[in-house]
């Protein structure tokens, strides 16, 4: 298999971590790097609860930064586009500026070779409680990180992959793709 660089996103609660581990399990080769908010939260930021519309804007500098290194083999545990999809439909999402933030974003998701999207599946496979999904944000933004990433709203051009079902249809349907996908020009 050739050197690959693959971000997991979706909504949380929905498998991401669960996945990238298992891929990680088979690839030994691969390094993996946690999302924002726990590299983040290791480092004592202290996060509002729920998240501000600052700390999304955080994470996604710090999953721009991830992005930038030019390591190879590597599982990203979500990736900006993760990020943009909270900020814009936090309840401050009208302040996010996407204008201002979109060239960067544009040019770290194009370091990726394939990006996995684990939507949130009907019936729900992972049990959520109310403070898991407060004002509904989980199916806000399993939605718009679906017109994001598959329906390629930004013209991104970046490869994603839908998974759904176990863990093992997922993995099986992911580790074919790592030698096959092909980064964007």
């Amino acid at each position: 298999m050739r050197a690959m660089r693959v971000a997991i996103a979706g909504s949380h609660r929905v498998g991401k971590s669960t996945l990238l581990e298992a891929i990680a399990s088979a690839l030994p080769a691969y390094e993996t790097v946690d999302e924002p908010y726990h590299l983040m939260e290791a480092e004592g930021h202290e996060f509002s609860h729920p998240p501000s519309l600052e700390d999304f804007e955080a994470q996604l500098a710090r999953s721009l930064e991830e992005l930038g290194s030019d390591a190879e083999n590597v599982l990203f545990d979500r990736c900006p586009l993760d990020l943009v999809a909270y900020a814009s439909v936090h309840e401050d999402g009208d302040s996010f500026d996407l204008e201002e933030w979109l060239p960067r974003v544009r040019d770290a998701m194009q370091t990726l070779d394939l990006v996995v999207f684990v939507p949130i599946e009907q019936p729900d496979r992972v049990k959520v409680t109310r403070d898991e999904d407060a004002g509904g944000l989980r199916e806000s933004v399993d939605e718009k990180l679906r017109e994001l990433l598959v329906e390629d709203a930004l013209e991104l051009g970046v490869e994603v992959l839908e998974v759904s079902g176990a863990l093992a249809r997922r993995v099986h349907a992911v580790l074919p793709r790592l030698s096959g996908a092909r980064r964007p020009k």
